[in-house]
């Protein structure tokens, strides 16, 4: 059939090659409209509780997390040049398309009792531009007599100061937020060289959007230069232009597919499809190195370049349709999942897999067709001595040193498996960041000064209408839970609605600061006038809606029947989150009766880590699917158990080497990082699937003796292994100069798994066939 099939493609070459041809530029078309996706909630099902949390919290309170911090580190704040500085940045980043709120310093207003009329009076603070320094002296006293901004808008135990600036929710979650992070950037850099100083920058949509455009262009800087590497390497392999830019041409057009398949099934590019490029390239280069290997070889048995074409499809057709269906489970399984994230990357990766085979089996044949017949140089890579050497000393380690190659298995086996013992799995929002990175250095200043810049939101429903303001119950009890969590040093002070009553307490008596505290029943009695005033129908307080008051009234819905409490945290990961989390809960139960009252713990830090876990949760389980659908897989193709054990032995061993380096050199399992072991399953099966089935096919031609059959396939096949083995890890080391420590593992721990994949199937592999042969006899 297949050298039937080698012959069809030879004869119907030219049309094939235009179908390829129009097909591509079909798919390059809706390629070239491909987008990114800005949203981090999709890696949770719908279905997830907290997923459906966050959405029932944004539904009432529109968004969180959409607020970028600035700080200041200075003992000259309260100078008027300085101050003026401030000022005047203020001005600067409000002007810009996308800024919708500031709260700082110089814009803050205090709360004046009229009781002529009964009500609350805003008053700025400060007056900048200031040209005298006593009455910014002044104006600092009355700032610093008010407790509402106390560790709010600057820290009382050192020269921190904070400017919170909030982004509109559409603009943030869409490609422009790079182009608004770049304009608000700028100013700040003016400010800087205006002042000499240097000004902190943190915030959930600061650092995601950083990071991410940091990670694209570094990926497409890596993609590019793994194609220039992986052709380099081909072509001192091959000594032949032609071979590597046909492979090239292959991977790229594969890469075209890829892209447009996205589009056409109506998805984006999110953090896990943006791999799926490399990916292509990963299992393309195999495909087009073991074909070139088997017409070299055709070619120097047969001297005839249209039947060493058709034996090349003959021997190799099957044998890459099947390496190619194994890669395709392995990522396709991903699909199975109810993350859409997994979902949109197992059935764009699998899809492309299986159509990279058609690509290389339509291509490389009728292009190959087209050219001259190799020259010796092309041919001259088979005849390596020091290959020859090294495949040599594997035959006699199959065949003499048996032992000596379970033993060591085993040995660094048992090694590997104390080190998945230790094995960690913890997510944090910095990921993968060094120490010494302005992100991670300033996020951890805002977390010394300001208790951190995380969002977690906390939801507390009356279950009744006005039900906040009905009694002082819940606002003792809010208060209650908000002293808890203050006293933890992961999070900041929380801040609520109960704030601003505090707030207009104290105005309403005359600005003592004593007086900042929760308002009792007697208290509401008299400040009832002002807080049933016309006027203040959102907030419960007589202010402009502006500055704080927009501020307070984003913390009641508008039936004043749900509390919203926001809390920043520091950044403390996916390990201790949920035990912190798990505490609040357990006083909060405490505190708040169950039948009155339901309390919601909610927010963007929740969520991201909730995803990354999902994430990390679906990959482990669809490895363990596809080793399951391989094995199936691998069962139907050689109809035997002994050589299922055969094949499946050498592809679990680096799969448990890799997780035991990662657990002594302290890795954590991480979505970066557990994609390594889908990768290298996918990479060490294509390996274990060309050796037997070669093994298969020399077979007969050996009179089925297993001996002579194994010499034959360790030589013939162990060279294009090699190659295929040093060109990928070419490709892959590159990303071990990468800043960010999950794309480093990614280039070093799967060029180790393609090493230790290399040795197993070439050397365990052949011991364990001759070991069950002998035992089957």
């Amino acid at each position: 059939m297949w050298y039937t099939l080698g012959q069809w493609i030879i004869k119907r070459r030219v049309f094939l090659l235009l179908a390829l041809l129009g097909s591509t530029c079909f798919m390059g078309y809706h390629a070239s409209k491909v987008s990114l996706s800005y949203e981090f909630t999709r890696a949770i099902p719908t279905n997830n509780p907290k997923y459906q949390d966050y959405q029932a919290f944004l539904k009432r309170f529109g968004t969180d997390g959409n607020t970028m911090v600035v700080g200041f580190e200075t003992d000259r704040f309260y100078e008027k040049s300085y101050f003026n500085a401030v000022a005047q940045l203020q001005k600067t980043i409000k002007g810009i398309q996308g800024v919708t709120a500031i709260l700082n310093i110089p814009d803050v207003v205090n709360l004046i009792n009229d009781t002529a009329a009964a009500q609350f009076k805003s008053v700025k603070i400060f007056t900048p531009p200031y040209s005298s320094q006593a009455e910014l002296d002044s104006a600092a006293l009355v700032f610093k007599s008010l407790p509402f901004y106390k560790t709010l808008l600057y820290s009382p135990n050192s020269n921190a100061y904070l400017m919170g600036v909030s982004l509109d929710g559409a603009i943030i979650n869409s490609k422009n937020r790079s182009a608004l992070i770049q304009e608000i950037n700028k100013a700040i850099q003016t400010f800087e060289k205006e002042t000499n100083s240097t000004v902190r920058l943190s915030g959930l949509p600061y650092i995601r959007t950083i990071v991410a455009d940091r990670i694209k262009k570094e990926m497409n800087i890596f993609l590019i230069a793994s194609f220039v590497l992986s052709a380099l390497t081909l072509l001192l392999f091959f000594r032949s232009i032609s071979a590597m830019l046909m492979s090239m041409v292959v991977v790229a057009i594969g890469v075209i597919w890829s892209l447009g398949t996205v589009v056409l099934l109506g998805y984006k590019i999110t953090l896990l499809t943006a791999l799926i490029p490399p990916l292509v390239v990963v299992i393309g280069i195999p495909n087009c190195i073991y074909f070139f290997n088997k017409y070299h070889t055709a070619f120097l048995e047969l001297k005839d370049k249209d039947k060493a074409i058709i034996t090349m499809v003959g021997r190799m057709g099957i044998v890459t349709l099947f390496c190619n269906i194994a890669a395709a489970i392995g990522f396709a399984v991903f699909a199975l999942t109810k993350s859409a994230l997994l979902k949109e990357f197992g059935l764009v990766a699998g899809i492309n897999i299986m159509v990279l085979f058609f690509i290389s089996l339509v291509f490389i044949p009728a292009v190959l067709s087209y050219l001259p017949a190799p020259k010796p140089k092309h041919t001259r890579y088979l005849d390596n001595k020091i290959l020859e050497k090294l495949l040599v000393k594997i035959e006699r380690w199959t065949f003499h040193h048996a032992r000596w190659v379970y033993g060591v298995t085993i040995i660094i086996t048992v090694f590997a498996l104390i080190g998945m013992s230790k094995l960690k799995s913890e997510g944090f929002i910095v990921d993968d960041l060094p120490k010494q990175d302005k992100i991670y250095t300033d996020l951890k200043w805002f977390e010394k000064n300001f208790g951190g810049v995380m969002p977690l939101e906390i939801m507390v429903d009356t279950k009744k209408k006005n039900g906040l303001l009905r009694t002082t119950g819940p606002i003792s009890k809010i208060e209650e839970l908000s002293v808890y969590i203050a006293a933890h040093p992961e999070t900041a002070r929380p801040l609520s609605f109960v704030e601003g009553l505090k707030f207009a307490k104290q105005a309403y008596y005359d600005g003592d600061t004593l007086s900042y505290d929760i308002p009792y029943e007697g208290d509401l009695a008299f400040m009832g006038p002002y807080l049933k005033s016309p006027a203040s129908k959102d907030s419960g307080v007589q202010v402009k809606k502006e500055g704080v008051a927009k501020l307070l009234n984003s913390f009641m819905d508008s039936t004043k029947q749900v509390a919203r409490i926001s809390v920043n945290m520091k950044d403390i990961g996916s390990a201790k989150l949920p035990i912190l989390i798990k505490d609040f809960e357990t006083k909060a139960a405490e505190i708040f009766d169950t039948a009155h009252y339901k309390v919601t713990f909610t927010g963007s830090t929740i969520t991201f880590l909730e995803g990354s876990s999902f994430i990390i949760k679906g990959l482990e389980e669809s490895i363990v699917w596809a080793f399951l659908l391989i094995a199936l897989c691998m069962l139907y193709l050689f109809r035997s158990i002994r050589i299922l054990l055969c094949s499946l032995i050498p592809n679990v061993i680096p799969l448990v080497i890799t997780a035991g380096v990662m657990g002594w050199a302290g890795i954590a399992l991480k979505p970066s990082t557990v994609l390594i072991f889908s990768i290298a399953l996918g990479i060490a099966i294509d390996v274990t699937i060309r050796f037997l089935i070669n093994y298969k096919q020399e077979l007969p031609h050996y009179n089925n003796q297993v001996g002579p059959t194994l010499i034959q396939t360790i030589k013939h096949t162990g060279i294009s292994i090699i190659y295929t083995s040093l060109v990928l890890i070419a490709g892959f080391i590159i990303f071990c100069i990468s800043d960010f420590g999950g794309t480093k593992a990614l280039g070093w721990l799967t060029s180790l798994t393609l090493i230790v994949g290399t040795l197993t199937n070439l050397i365990l592999l052949p011991v364990l066939i001759l070991h069950f042969q002998k035992r089957k006899k």
